[in-house]
């Protein structure tokens, strides 16, 4: 067994890589943005230099509410190397959730973009949720009375706006600060230290802050790059947002590795499969089943040369899994990670060696340094192998509280224990399965149903692109089966078709009672809101009907 990763920093894995491999590509924006490891530390230094110049010290908050481009990642690293607080803001967040945050995690700059101004205007979305910002007299020392710690919000980009500080300026802050004097903070950091702030993805309640430090996160990710067998000559592919852990995750070890990244500032199957092609990628860190069935379903899939993809990552029923295996017949699916934010993302990882069955059907092993165990949800007794329970976390990569919550940080981590709120089970081999939120399990008459069962025979009819199932009030059996439906392109499907399709496969009482046909889903930063659709269906049959 090889030796556990060693605690280090993020700032000093970018530093040391950089000196081993300055001339190696590290980062790629297709089409035309890419940069060398040389050129990303230098870059991230210049970063560094103008946070100073405005005042950010050790420990402050600095905020990052950018779709995945260059600018992210060197303002990322940027904040790492003065041993600043990293707060990535999911770029889903509207007015309340956006200003709730800008508030609550005591931002004292933020930083944004109008890269992809066309489609998202991050910029008016603030002054939005910011009473006062546009009307600010000095750009450079805020006074807010809503975010009292706030001193700057930055707009690196080409434009300009009222209230938001310019690149320009930004970039004149920092010609009083030495690269010498940037490179002697970042070696002060500690693995211990809080490097991350991330928000849970509020499926259920307000956005919390979870405080990760720099071993947490680099410990699990890490690991996850042994477990997964990426090298630093692979070239990973990672369409998923930055400001989540399973696109800042593989950034983090490749950066470590000294690997190559490719992403993307906008998800587009087509050109997400001209990158795979002209950037000869090797992995592909797809993760959730709309991401790599969009890719799969895109009419130039069959045309195309993907031949170098060597490695998938994905989390979806079997069916899906064998699917995928199918669509990529000469890599290797190897299943996917379970996590949680408050575990810094990782807590599980299906190693590369594993078998076709544990790689389709279950989500792997704890990490080196994590443990898992399923308990009774309601008396805390560890159930026995196979046996489903609440999944509980201990080890490396917890996260070290709730900003702001110490009631909250207690109610979820018990002595020493994570309290996931998953329901799930570990095999006689320690290999752990997520089934479903503990809250998602629907009770039909008595009888447990377990939402990801129907959802994985749907997800197996042709006419389905993705299904999700909760549960609708039945005022005899309490709670009975719905589904929503997303159609592939092109494919008609009927209510009492999708019904018909379940009866006699699946037990009676698990067949759904309503099937409704969306376009869209209700979204956190990478989850569907099942609460939203529970929400729904609940609203649709208590209405009374005019």
């Amino acid at each position: 067994m090889s030796e556990p990763f060693a605690p280090t920093t993020i700032p000093r894995t970018l530093i040391e890589t950089a000196k081993r491999r300055p001339g190696h590509e590290a980062l790629v924006f297709p089409p035309h943005d890419r940069f060398a490891y040389a050129e990303l530390l230098d870059r991230s230094i210049e970063a560094a230099r103008s946070l100073a110049g405005l005042g950010v010290r050790r420990g402050d908050h600095v905020g990052l509410l950018m779709p995945n481009c260059p600018d992210f990642v060197f303002a990322f690293y940027g904040a790492q190397l003065l041993g600043a607080v990293a707060v990535p803001i999911n770029t889903r967040f509207r007015t309340r959730e956006l200003g709730y945050v800008v508030e609550n995690a005591d931002l004292v700059c933020l930083l944004t973009s109008d890269i992809v101004e066309e489609r998202v205007d991050y910029a008016d979305r603030l002054v939005e949720s910011v009473p006062g910002l546009a009307g600010a007299d000095d750009t450079e020392r805020l006074e807010l009375e809503v975010a009292p710690r706030l001193r700057a919000v930055v707009l690196l980009g080409a434009g300009e706006r009222p209230g938001l500080l310019s690149r320009s300026r930004f970039g004149e802050l920092g010609a009083g600060v030495d690269d010498a004097d940037v490179l002697r903070e970042a070696f002060r950091a500690g693995p211990d230290d809080v490097a991350l702030m991330l928000y849970t993805s509020g499926t259920t309640a307000q956005p919390k802050g979870c405080l990760i430090t720099h071993d947490a996160a680099l410990g699990v990710w890490c690991e996850s790059a042994r477990e997964l067998q990426v090298t630093e000559d692979d070239r990973m592919w990672d369409a998923l947002p930055l400001f989540h852990m399973s696109c800042l995750g593989p950034l983090l070890f490749t950066v470590e590795l000294g690997g190559t990244l490719i992403s993307h500032a906008h998800f587009e199957p087509g050109s997400a499969l001209d990158a795979l092609e002209r950037e000869d990628a090797t992995w592909m860190y797809s993760v959730f089943p709309p991401i790599i069935m969009a890719l799969i379903k895109d009419p130039s899939f069959a045309s195309r040369d993907i031949s170098r993809v060597r490695g998938l990552l994905n989390v979806a029923p079997v069916e899906t899994m064998h699917l995928i295996e199918r669509a990529f017949p000469g890599a290797r699916n190897v299943g996917g990670h379970f996590g949680m934010t408050e575990a810094s993302g990782a807590i599980t990882c299906n190693p590369w060696e594993g078998t076709r069955r544990q790689h389709a059907e279950t989500h792997g092993p704890p990490l080196p340094g994590v443990e898992v165990i399923a308990v009774d949800p309601e008396t805390g007794d560890e159930r026995p192998p196979g046996i489903p329970g609440e999944l509980l976390v201990r080890g490396r990569g917890l996260m070290r509280g709730y900003h702001r919550d110490s009631e909250l940080t207690a109610e979820a981590v018990r002595g020493g224990w994570l309290h996931s709120g998953d329901l799930g089970v570990v095999d006689e081999d320690g290999f752990v399965t997520y089934l479903s939120r503990l809250k998602d399990m629907l009770k039909v008459g008595g009888e447990n149903v377990a939402p990801a069962e129907i959802e994985s025979h749907l997800s197996t009819h042709p006419a389905v692109k993705l299904v999700q199932v909760v549960g609708a009030p039945d005022e005899r059996l309490g709670e009975v089966v719905a589904a929503f439906v997303e159609l592939a392109a092109g494919q008609t499907w009927t209510e009492e078709e999708a019904i018909a399709f379940c009866h006699g496969q699946v037990a009676g009482y698990k067949v759904p009672r309503y099937v409704r046909f969306v376009d869209e889903w209700p979204m956190s930063a990478t989850k569907i809101q099942k609460f939203r659709l529970r929400e729904l269906i609940k609203d649709e049959l208590t209405t009374p009907e005019l």
